[in-house]
């Protein structure tokens, strides 16, 4: 099971920082008359379970990817950490496969599982041969059908311990760790959906009521608040017929109860400092920016990669090779369902002051506003980028996701000539223009610092630490 803290940029993660694209491309794609396209048929339902089916019959295996429409953006103040929780429980057993069949008669058929949440959406995968489809449905249709009575204190208060071990390790305990757990925060206003960390807060997962669990199901994990993706070498018929069978019966769920999402915009720089058991100090500014497919998300995505996504990166070059004041340095774009951010996190040297990294991190910035790319750094971003999205759908698991991830956020399960359209449209001017909207705004310094070091954390431009 993983837990994801930020999406970050959908086209960089493979990428970031590799210097393996660092040279101008030809772009073959761009000349292509026919545009590339996800083959998928779609159905839904009486109970509004929405299906997705992709034939790719190169290799006998087949992905069964659920998504439901809830993630840590959908709890409540005093109720976070639901959904995450939710994804540990749902490998806990259901009526006719009690615990630990879930998982051992996947392994016995020769496939595999697992599940994650973020801040938009909880997805559950299975990936396996082509024969196992059958118990793969089954298996997911009755834990989304017949769990819920067998949910009972044990099981919640075993998982709940096991997630509050895992924010032990992977927040409280782990170098850095707390910088995700208040950079939430203090990025967003007090309610805002996405104010609060993905994983949820010690003191709401200890209040949780089996009964509060119970009721967050029973909104959220019904048929129609789920799509479920079926690709790889299948028969759409065949598989419309099984998931009729298995899951036709299930019940329609409420409506899930979304209030609008407030705007905001930032009024001041905010400084955060933290100290912690590291070697290294390390800072992080965030802006506030657009959610995914957003007008402008596909330029600040461009921006993140000028900035970072290879060793000739503006901010790359300028801190890690010529200054040689920083270890590393990431950019990315995280636009989400609801809202978006931007991030720049820079690792300083033993003892360098992260107002240096501040200060050629702004400079750069300005740098890029005022001259905006070249030509030859936009067409390697376009194209590293491009990349970078085809090289994330050569399997069929990938693709079985990357179609939820369209429908979700697009309502186009195959947006993908869309997406790398939208890509290939940024212009030297539009990078400029993000740079200069979003990061030329009030932003959140967040300095992660060795104990005892506080006057090495940053500071706003202009004032002494």
């Amino acid at each position: 099971m993983s837990l994801s803290f930020f999406r970050g940029a959908r086209w960089v993660g493979a990428v970031l920082a590799s210097g393996a694209l660092a040279v101008s491309m030809p772009r073959p794609l761009a000349a292509q008359t026919m545009p590339l396209k996800l083959p998928f048929t779609i159905d839904t339902l009486p109970n509004g379970l929405t299906l997705i089916v992709h034939q790719d019959r190169s290799v006998p295996t087949v992905s069964v990817n659920v998504w439901y429409h809830v993630g840590s953006g959908d709890e409540r103040v005093g109720r976070t950490g639901f959904a995450h929780l939710f994804e540990h429980l749902m490998f806990m057993g259901s009526e006719h496969a009690p615990y630990p069949a879930f998982d051992r008669l996947l392994e016995s058929a020769g496939a595999n599982n697992n599940g994650s949440t973020t801040e938009d959406r909880t997805n559950y995968y299975e990936s396996g041969p082509s024969t196992a489809l059958p118990l793969m449905l089954w298996l997911e249709a009755d834990r989304m059908g017949w769990m819920v009575n067998t949910m009972d204190s044990a099981k919640v208060d075993l998982q709940r311990d096991v997630v509050k071990n895992e924010r032990r390790q992977r927040l409280e305990n782990a170098p850095y760790g707390m910088a995700w757990d208040n950079l939430p925060g203090a990025m967003y206003p007090a309610g805002h959906p996405y104010s609060w960390p993905v994983i949820g807060s010690m003191v709401d997962l200890s209040a949780a009521s089996t009964e509060d669990v119970k009721n967050f199901f029973r909104m959220y994990y019904a048929p129609n608040n789920a799509t479920l993706v079926v690709a790889g070498d299948v028969d759409p018929a065949n598989v419309r017929s099984l998931v009729r069978r298995y899951f036709g019966e299930i019940p329609r769920g409420p409506a899930p109860d979304r209030p609008p999402t407030p705007t905001f915009q930032l009024q001041r720089d905010s400084v955060l400092v933290l100290e912690d058991r590291v070697q290294l100090p390390r800072v992080y500014l965030s802006w506030h920016t657009v959610k995914a497919y957003a007008p402008d998300d596909a330029a600040l995505n461009v921006l993140s990669y000028l900035l970072t996504g290879a060793k000739n990166g503006r901010l790359t070059q300028s801190l890690v090779y010529d200054r040689q004041v920083a270890t590393s340095v990431q950019a990315y774009q995280d636009g989400k369902l609801r809202d978006g951010d931007f991030g720049v996190i820079a690792t300083g040297k033993p003892g360098t002051p992260l107002d240096t990294l501040r200060s050629v991190i702004d400079r750069e910035l300005a740098r890029i506003v005022a001259e905006g790319p070249t030509a030859r750094e936009l067409d390697q971003a376009r194209n590293a980028l491009e990349a970078s999205q085809l090289r994330g759908l050569e399997n069929v698991d990938a693709k079985a996701d990357q179609l939820n991830y369209y429908y979700y956020y697009t309502g186009q399960p195959d947006y993908l000539a869309q997406d790398l359209a939208r890509l290939r449209a940024v212009t030297a001017a539009d990078v400029q223009r993000v740079a200069r909207q979003y990061l030329q705004a009030p932003r959140v310094i967040l300095s992660v610092v060795p104990q005892g070091k506080k006057e090495l954390a940053a500071t706003r431009p202009g004032v002494t630490p």
